[in-house]
């Protein structure tokens, strides 16, 4: 099958890190640690598993930073390469194992990249804490070898997190992958393929907005960002049930449109706008001898913070109302000279969330991608508005050029499809 390989080296960290500032050509192109392979067919590991063949697949923000090398290399123990990169999976099954009941060949899926620890191997005795409470977004085996065997080597499981960044379980930027049964989910029948691939970025949102209690907050509450996790975000408030006031921070027309679509009630702009819109919550404005600009007073009591860079997280502490709620879903890492003084000078709560899982409270018990597909069917919205560009595998590299010059591309969510 073909499929776009990534693999970590030193000489592609440095070439990235520095000439990759000039041409993204070293980012994607023949100098850069991504190619389009030839690599067996996945067999299926055992009975609980599934074959699936990508009917398309997300090019997600983390996969940029990754490629670019400018993601933390915190994460790096939790991933094993080279890899099939491709996390946001729209497929069919093609087949399924002697245990699988609640799939059949010719299913449209999604799948939860996140590994379970029972996909790794491991009997329910002997599942970590986080898999334990249905939480395996944050599994505490993830950089360990897990029990199951894959391969004609008989080898143990690689290390890893997530499907797409895992050396033996190839994700969606390629023709064909094998999933757990655990984490493949049918897609409702009147949902679009266009829509459907939206599965996981979406439910990110939905995780966030279920677990932050942002849904019994008064308002007014703030998302900032312009990307496929700050759009579900508000899709998730909405069609969640929050009937506050909702303000949306995005920098380019077409995006404070579908913002606007998908159920905010303003779209400012970053600068003179945002700081009117704090305003108007009744914050005061003060000056000190050396320095930006500083409030007390108003404010948003929950801010989404759907960038996690510097100054989006110094935005958010600044316009954080006292003893708010700061939720991170961005990608933060590394962040130098980010002042935190209103972190405790508000009393602020910081809540960072990954990935998805079992939902309690109003999530009632369900695995994330559950709602989320329900969702999707009974509220559609303006969803098929995200993606906005699709490419053929072949044209990866065109892709990415579209995804990480959004900018001049008009990209909002670019996916790539197998195929001609």
């Amino acid at each position: 099958m073909k499929a776009i390989e990534f693999n970590v080296t030193i000489p592609g960290y440095l070439l990235a890190r520095t000439l990759g500032r000039v041409s993204s050509a070293f980012i994607h192109g023949r100098a850069s640690g991504l190619r389009l392979v030839e690599r067996a067919v996945p067999a299926l590991p055992g009975d609980d598993w599934v074959q699936i063949e990508i009917l398309l697949c997300g090019i997600c923000g983390s996969d940029l930073a990754n490629i670019s090398f400018w993601s933390s290399p915190a994460m790096e123990p939790f991933g094993s390469f080279p890899a099939v990169l491709g996390h946001e999976v729209l497929g069919r099954v093609t087949q399924v194992g002697a245990g699988v009941s609640h799939l059949r060949v010719g299913d449209r899926v999604v799948v939860d990249p996140m590994l379970h620890c029972e996909s790794r191997g491991w009997t329910e005795d002997s599942w970590c804490a986080s898999c334990r409470a249905g939480a395996h977004s944050t599994c505490c085996t993830a950089g360990e070898e897990g029990k199951l065997i894959v391969g004609e080597g008989g080898q143990r499981l690689a290390p890893g997190l997530t499907i797409g960044y895992h050396r033996d379980l190839p994700g969606g930027w390629g023709e064909m992958m094998v999933a757990h049964a655990r984490q493949v989910r049918p897609v409702p029948d009147g949902v679009p393929n266009r829509t459907a691939v939206l599965a996981e970025p979406l439910s990110i949102g939905v995780h966030g907005v279920l677990q932050s209690g942002a849904l019994d907050s008064p308002g007014p509450i703030l998302v900032i960002g312009s990307g496929t996790i700050a759009f579900g975000t508000i899709w998730a408030l909405r069609t969640l049930g929050y009937r506050g006031e909702l303000v949306a921070q995005a920098k380019r027309p077409h995006e404070r449109k579908l913002a606007t679509a998908l159920g905010a009630d303003q779209t400012i702009a970053p600068g003179a706008e945002a700081r009117q819109a704090l305003v108007d919550t009744g914050a005061h404005a003060y000056m000190p001898v050396v320095g930006p600009e500083v409030y007390s007073g108003g404010g948003f009591p929950v801010i989404f913070d759907c960038v996690g860079s510097r100054s989006s997280l110094a935005q958010s502490f600044g316009f954080g109302a006292a003893r708010g709620r700061i939720v991170v879903l961005g990608c933060a890492g590394q962040l130098r000279k980010l002042d935190l003084t209103f972190l405790w000078a508000k009393e602020l709560q910081v809540q960072g969330y990954v990935g998805y899982g079992v939902e309690g409270g109003r999530g009632q018990g369900r695995h994330t991608f559950d709602i989320t597909l329900e969702r999707m069917r009974d509220d559609p919205g303006a969803l098929a508005e995200i993606v906005t560009h699709i490419f053929p595998l072949a044209q990866y590299r065109e892709a990415l050029v579209a995804a990480l010059d959004h900018r001049r591309s008009g990209a909002v969510k670019v996916a790539l499809q197998p195929g001609d």
